[in-house]
């Protein structure tokens, strides 16, 4: 899995940072406050209302306590 040229180690990642760059506005951030501010906002999105295909179409923060209900 690590060697060199596999894809498979990096796709979540790069798809991930792909959805980011799409979804945030972090050219338009002036100071580095604002970015931490963007991105902060973006991670809270991205856990907690974000709905994904592979997780049953449920955000990520949800399909971990469904996950800790399941066991």
């Amino acid at each position: 899995m690590f060697r060199r040229g596999n894809c498979w180690d990096n796709a979540p990642m790069e798809s991930f940072f792909g959805h980011f760059k799409d979804d945030t506005y972090i050219n338009e951030c002036e100071t580095f406050e604002e970015l931490k501010a963007e991105i902060d906002d973006y991670m809270d999105y991205y856990n907690n209302a974000k709905y994904q295909w592979n997780l049953k179409k449920m955000t990520p923060a949800l399909y971990r306590n469904h996950l800790l209900q399941i066991a």
